[in-house]
């Protein structure tokens, strides 16, 4: 098993590192005050984001995350996403890599028409608008996805959508023109042929973007919306693959997507950590540095043992993905997405703890990135599902 980086992709990761050096870590400060400018809970696109991506498109680092399209196998990925995690909400942006843009590209590439390709896939790839995907509902446990209850109902040249939506990341973006909504078409199908995805245009008649949540007290740029779909029409043509077909294409996207969050997550432990080091190292009391403390340098350890172990895990998930595909690396991919948030949020309370007051205030980035890998146990499934099917996994061996 050969978990290194290629040769292209350690020229993109050495590109990166200049990039982050040069251009994204200095600009974390511009985009937090470009927000505060914009306004409280304003959705607005700081300006630095832009500028940011078009330096990343002169240097080549632009797309990386479709393979089919970069030239990067899974595993090369992971390694170019745990660098973009350590800046999560600008180095992903800038490269034109960030969720859910990224799955919902990779679904109209698999799954999308010539014309769908056309009207939506390429000016997402050339960053020009943004979109969400709609699945989660407030009103069932959508942890199991049968329980989704949107209806899409044929009538015509038309399918007529009804429902209710939430946690629909990126469609409060200004950007945002498209939507992938997973509902069912035939309640009465076996349990996993019940759903569709269709596409809907956010300005469609009858969607009100109700509000935009936040995560713990954090409103995101790209916004997480509640969605009221009422008697929205759309084209027969806006159906991806079919209908039924909702399922396995939930599963298509979300495969990759786990790798790349959790590779993210290992991208913000590792500044989680290399945060906390600095900091121990100069902050001083009772005598002696804050380093010098046994139960400090516990932190340190434990910490880097916990890394380590969770990268090599993420990447032997990504290194399956390219040998036996997303099917074949399933309970591989279901324990990363436990294993990257959870280590993240490991090392990030470590370090919020040796900043003290300052470890949860915006002064650093480490609170946010807490909030954002304390989600990530909830997203794509929460953590509590991907046990399950590891332990059935597991169990299978000894009946």
């Amino acid at each position: 098993m050969q978990l290194s980086p290629s040769p292209k992709a350690q020229e993109i990761i050495d590109c990166l590192n200049v990039f982050m050096d040069e251009f994204v870590y200095p600009a974390e400060p511009v985009y937090q005050a470009q927000l505060e400018a914009n306004g409280p809970r304003s959705h607005e696109v700081p300006q630095i984001i832009e500028d940011l991506k078009i330096r990343a498109r002169e240097r080549g680092l632009w797309n990386l995350f479709l393979p089919a399209l970069s030239g990067l196998t899974h595993l090369d990925y992971a390694h170019v996403a745990e660098i973009t995690g350590r800046s999560p909400y600008i180095a992903p942006e800038a490269l034109n890599c960030s969720a859910p843009s990224t799955g919902n590209m990779e679904i109209l590439h698999m799954f999308g028409t010539d014309e769908q390709k056309q009207r939506w896939l390429e000016p997402l790839m050339d960053g020009r608008i943004r979109s969400g995907f709609s699945m989660t509902e407030p009103d069932v446990a959508s942890s199991d996805a049968r329980n989704i209850s949107t209806s899409i109902v044929r009538n015509g040249d038309e399918y007529v959508i009804n429902g209710r939506k939430w946690w629909t990341t990126g469609a409060a973006d200004p950007r945002c023109e498209i939507l992938i909504l997973m509902g069912k078409t035939d309640p009465d199908a076996a349990a996993h042929r019940q759903q569709s995805m269709i596409l809907v245009p956010i300005r469609t008649a009858g969607v009100e973007v109700i509000r935009s949540l936040p995560i713990f007290g954090y409103h995101d740029q790209q916004g997480h919306a509640e969605i009221q779909f009422t008697d929205v029409r759309v084209p027969v043509g806006n159906m991806l693959s079919g209908e039924g077909e909702g399922f396995a294409i939930a599963q298509a996207r979300l495969g990759p997507g786990r790798i790349h969050h959790a590779m993210r997550c290992i991208g913000m432990a590792e500044r989680g950590l290399e945060m906390m080091a600095r900091r121990v190292t100069e902050r001083h009391v009772f005598g002696g540095a804050l380093s010098e403390q046994g139960v400090v340098q516990n932190w340190i350890a434990e910490s880097r043992l916990e890394i380590e172990q969770a990268r090599l895990l993420v990447l032997k998930a990504a290194w399956m993905i390219d040998e036996v595909g997303a099917k074949g690396a399933a309970i591989e991919i279901a324990a990363v997405k436990i294993i990257g948030p959870r280590t993240a949020r490991s090392v990030l309370n470590r370090a919020i703890q040796a900043f003290g007051g300052a470890g949860v205030t915006d002064d650093f980035p480490i609170a946010r990135m807490w909030a954002s890998a304390r989600i990530l146990g909830i997203a794509d499934g929460p953590d509590e599902v991907h046990l399950r099917s590891v332990a059935r996994q597991e169990l299978r061996k000894y009946r």
